[in-house]
C-alpha cells in the first residue's frame, strides 16, 4: 500500500543512497509532502510533490500521513513563510523555520500538521508576486554559503537558490538547473531580459549546471561559493574581483 508523508522539521536531507555518508541531493522543507516509493530498514525512498525529487530520507526525521490528509494538503491553498528565519509555536515548544516553509490551510495565524496545531505570526505569501518582489527576496539570501543540495539560508546551491526565490513568490521551478532551463520562454538577447528573469550557464560538455537571477544594469545574483552579485554580459558571468569570466552563458528564460 502506498505511503505518504510530510516534513515537520525545518529541513531534512534527501540523499542519493540510504546511508548518512551518501551525497545530499536536495532537502525537503517544513510542510512539504511526498510519496514513499520504497522502504529500507531505517530509510524511505521518496518522491517529493513540490519538485519531483527522488531520494532517501531517514524514517525518524519525517512524519507519515494518510492518503486523505496528503490529498487534502495537495489540494489546499499553501502559504509560504517570508521570514528569513522564524519560529512556529506548537504547544509549549517552538519549531525553527527557514524562509520557504509551507503552511497548508493557514488561517488566522494557525495551521495544522500531523494532528498538531501550530501558531505562526510572521509574514506569509500565497500568491504569485511581481518580478520586483523576486529581486527583493533574492537579496535576502546574500552571503548564504554554498551547500550542495541545500535549499535554506544556512546553505544553498545555485538551482536551490533560484528555486526557493521563485517558490517564496508563488512560482514552481524544478530542482535542477538543466530542468529549470526547460521552463518558461527563451529570450534571445540580454537586452530583452528584465530583473527577475533567469540565466543558465553550461560547462565544457555543454551541460547546463548553473543558474542565477538577473538584476538591473547587467548584474546577476547567483550562488558560487556563496550567494553573490557579479556582472553579466553576452559571454557569461564576470567576476570583477578576479577579473575573469567564471560561467559561460547558455540561455536566458522568462518564467512569467
Amino acid at each position: 500500500m502506498t505511503k505518504f508523508g510530510i516534513c515537520t522539521l525545518n529541513c531534512v536531507a534527501i540523499r542519493f543512497e540510504p546511508r548518512n555518508s551518501s551525497e545530499m541531493i536536495s532537502q525537503i522543507l517544513f510542510g512539504e509532502t511526498f510519496i514513499v516509493i520504497e522502504s529500507d530498514k531505517e530509510w524511505f525512498k521518496i518522491l517529493t510533490d513540490f519538485d519531483k525529487v527522488e531520494g532517501w530520507v531517514l524514517k525518524n526525521q519525517i512524519q507519515l500521513i494518510d492518503k486523505e490528509t496528503h490529498n487534502q494538503i495537495i489540494d489546499s491553498s499553501t502559504y509560504v513563510s517570508n521570514e528569513l528565519i522564524s519560529f512556529a509555536a506548537v504547544g509549549n515548544n517552538l519549531q525553527t523555520l527557514s524562509i520557504g516553509a509551507s503552511f497548508p490551510n493557514f488561517k488566522d495565524s494557525k495551521f495544522y500538521l500531523a494532528n498538531k496545531e501550530y501558531h505562526f505570526d510572521g509574514n506569509v505569501n500565497s500568491k504569485k508576486k511581481s518580478k520586483n518582489e523576486l529581486v527583493k527576496t533574492a537579496f535576502l539570501f546574500l552571503n548564504t554559503p554554498f551547500l550542495w543540495g541545500g535549499r535554506t539560508p544556512i546553505g544553498i546551491d545555485s538551482s536551490g537558490f533560484t528555486q526557493m526565490v521563485y517558490k517564496i513568490n508563488g512560482f514552481s521551478l524544478f530542482r535542477e538547473a538543466d530542468k529549470q532551463a526547460s521552463q518558461g520562454e527563451v529570450l534571445s538577447f540580454i537586452e530583452e531580459c528584465e530583473p527577475g528573469d533567469l540565466a543558465f550557464f553550461d560547462n565544457q560538455e555543454d551541460e547546463i549546471v548553473h543558474a542565477g537571477i538577473i538584476l538591473p544594469n547587467n548584474y546577476i545574483i547567483h550562488c558560487c561559493e556563496k550567494v553573490r552579485i557579479d556582472r553579466l554580459d553576452h559571454s557569461g558571468i564576470y567576476n570583477e574581483e578576479t577579473k575573469r569570466h567564471t560561467h559561460k552563458l547558455r540561455v536566458i528564460k522568462k518564467i512569467f
